[in-house]
C-alpha cells in the first residue's frame, strides 16, 4: 500500500510566494522572443531563448535537480528515481509584444497583488509555479517512486520544432500534464491547420502589412491606398462596424488604420481582427476584388464561405484566423490559422479550402504549412480523474466542467498528456488585467501560489 504523507499543499506553497514571486520576475524580465537574426548553433531560437534556458536549468541545479540540455531547443530538471516517469511541460518562449501597453512588458512589476509581462500567464508563470511545486516537494522530504521530469521547450509558439527534438534525443515520460491552459482538465485540444494562399491580382492597396504570427487575432492593421481618401464611406464604416480607425494622407496615398482587439487565434471570436476590416472596407469602398473576395470567403471565423463549418460533438465550432497578411501592389499573400474538432479530417478540410479559393476568381496557389491532428484523451481516465479531484479540492470549484479548446499545447506532442491550468475559470477578472497575447498581460500572484498547491499536490498523488 501506498504510504501518505500528511502535508498542507496550500500552506507550504503560500511559504514559498516570496520565492514564486522572485523567480517569475526574473525569467519574465528575459525577452525570450524568438529571434532569427541571433540563432547559433546552441541558440536555434536567437540569444534570449539562449538566456532564459540557460536560467531555467541553472535555477533547478542550483535546488539540486539534475538538469539537461538539448542543444538549446528544450530542456528538463529530473528528480526521482523508478519505472515510470512523470512528465511536466512548460514552455519559455513567449509571443510579441504588440502595442498599447500600460505597463512595462518586461518588468515583472506587482501591482495591487498582479505582476504584468508578456508570458507571466503564458506560461513562464505556470512553469515557474510547478518549478516550485518540484522545490516544496523535496524540501519537505517527499521521495518520489516514479522519476519526474520537467520539461522547458523555446519554441511552443511558433511551431514547437522544440519537442520534435526534444522527442528524438530526449527520455519520453510516460504520462503527463501541461500547466498552459486552464483548470479543471483540458482533456481535448482542436486539429490545427495553418494555410498560406498567395496571388497575383490587380489591387488598389499599394501596401498592407498586417499580422506577425498565425495564432494571434491582428489588432492594428494599416493599408496604403492608392488616390484620395474616401471619407464618407470611412465615417460610414467605423459608425457602423465593431472597429476603430483614422486615416491621412501621404504622398498622394491614403493611409487607413483601423484598431481591432487581439486575441488568441484559437478564439477569433473574443477578438475584433483590423487586417479583415481593412480589406473588408476598401474592398466595398474602392470596389477592389481581392479586397472584396478575400474579406467575403472570411466573414465567418466558423469557415461557413470557405464550406469547411463543423460543430465538434466534444470541441465545438471549426474556428478560422486570418493571422496574416501581406500585399504590395499585386502580390497577395495570407496565413489562416484554422482549428477543427476531431470529426473532421485535415486531408479533406485542404482539399475543400483549395477547391474554395480555386473557385474564387483569385490567381492564387494555396499550401498547407503544418496540420497537427486533434488531442482526446478518456475524461474518465485515471490521469484525469485524479487532476480534477485534486483541483476541485482546492479551488472549491464543483460546477466548472472536464473542457476542451482550440488552443494547442504540447500534451498534442506526446502520449498521455493533458493541459491542467494555470486559469481558474471561477476566479474573477481583474479590470485592466490582459489575458495570454493580449496587451498588460498578468498574472494575480495569490492564483499562482493555489496553482502551486495544486500542482504540488499534482504530482505527489501521482508519483508516491
Amino acid at each position: 500500500m501506498k504510504r501518505r504523507i500528511t502535508m498542507d499543499f496550500y500552506q507550504l506553497a503560500k511559504k514559498y510566494e516570496a520565492d514564486l514571486v522572485s523567480d517569475l520576475q526574473e525569467i519574465v524580465r528575459i525577452p525570450s522572443l524568438y529571434d532569427e537574426k541571433t540563432i547559433t548553433e546552441n541558440a536555434p531560437f536567437g540569444i534570449e531563448l539562449r538566456r532564459a534556458l540557460d536560467w531555467f536549468l541553472a535555477k533547478g541545479s542550483a535546488e539540486g535537480f539534475e538538469a539537461k540540455d538539448y542543444q538549446g531547443y528544450a530542456g528538463y530538471l529530473s528528480w526521482g528515481e523508478g519505472e515510470k516517469s512523470l512528465g511536466i511541460l512548460g514552455h519559455l518562449d513567449i509571443v510579441p509584444i504588440g502595442v498599447g501597453w500600460s505597463k512595462e512588458p518586461f518588468g515583472a512589476e506587482v501591482i495591487d497583488g498582479v505582476m504584468y509581462g508578456r508570458g507571466t500567464g503564458d506560461d513562464k508563470g505556470p512553469t515557474i509555479a510547478a518549478f516550485t511545486a518540484l522545490k516544496l516537494l523535496k524540501d519537505a522530504g517527499f521521495t518520489p517512486k516514479k522519476k519526474i521530469y520537467l520539461i522547458a521547450g523555446c519554441d511552443e509558439e511558433s511551431g514547437m520544432a522544440c519537442m520534435k527534438h526534444y522527442k528524438e534525443h530526449g527520455p519520453i515520460p510516460d504520462f503527463g500534464f501541461v500547466p498552459d491552459a486552464s483548470f479543471p482538465v483540458i482533456y481535448g485540444e482542436k486539429g490545427i491547420m495553418n494555410v498560406k494562399v498567395t496571388a497575383a491580382a490587380e489591387s488598389v492597396v499599394v501596401k498592407l502589412e498586417a499580422g506577425e504570427r498565425p495564432n494571434i487575432v491582428i489588432g492594428e492593421a494599416e493599408v496604403t491606398v492608392a488616390g484620395l481618401p474616401k471619407e464618407n464611406d470611412f465615417d460610414f464604416y467605423l459608425a457602423t462596424q465593431d472597429v476603430k480607425g483614422s486615416y491621412r494622407v501621404e504622398d498622394g496615398n491614403t493611409v487607413y488604420h483601423f484598431d481591432g482587439i487581439f486575441s488568441h487565434g484559437s478564439v477569433p471570436q473574443e477578438g475584433i481582427n483590423a487586417a479583415w476590416h481593412a480589406l473588408n472596407f476598401v474592398g466595398g469602398a474602392y470596389q477592389d476584388k481581392v479586397s472584396h473576395t478575400v474579406a467575403s470567403l472570411l466573414a465567418d471565423y466558423r469557415g461557413k464561405q470557405l464550406g469547411i463549418k463543423k460543430k465538434g460533438s466534444h470541441m465545438g465550432d471549426l474556428t478560422v484566423n486570418l493571422g496574416i497578411v501581406r500585399m504590395h501592389e499585386n502580390d497577395v499573400s495570407f496565413v489562416l490559422d484554422i482549428r477543427y474538432p476531431q470529426e473532421c479530417d485535415g486531408n479533406e478540410l485542404f482539399q475543400t479550402i483549395q477547391k474554395t479559393f480555386s473557385s474564387s476568381g483569385l490567381n492564387c496557389e494555396v499550401q498547407c504549412l503544418i496540420d497537427k491532428g486533434p488531442l482526446f484523451v478518456d475524461p474518465k481516465s485515471e490521469l484525469v480523474s485524479t487532476l480534477e479531484k485534486i483541483y476541485r479540492k482546492h479551488s472549491q470549484d464543483n460546477t466548472t466542467p472536464l473542457l476542451t479548446m482550440g488552443g494547442g499545447t504540447y500534451a498534442r506532442t506526446l502520449p498521455n498528456f493533458v493541459a491542467f491550468g494555470a486559469e481558474f475559470p471561477q476566479r474573477p477578472m481583474i479590470q485592466g488585467v490582459g489575458d495570454a497575447h493580449q496587451k498588460d498581460e498578468g498574472v494575480e500572484v495569490e492564483a499562482l501560489v493555489l496553482a502551486t498547491a495544486i500542482y504540488a499536490e499534482a504530482i505527489y498523488e501521482l508519483t508516491r
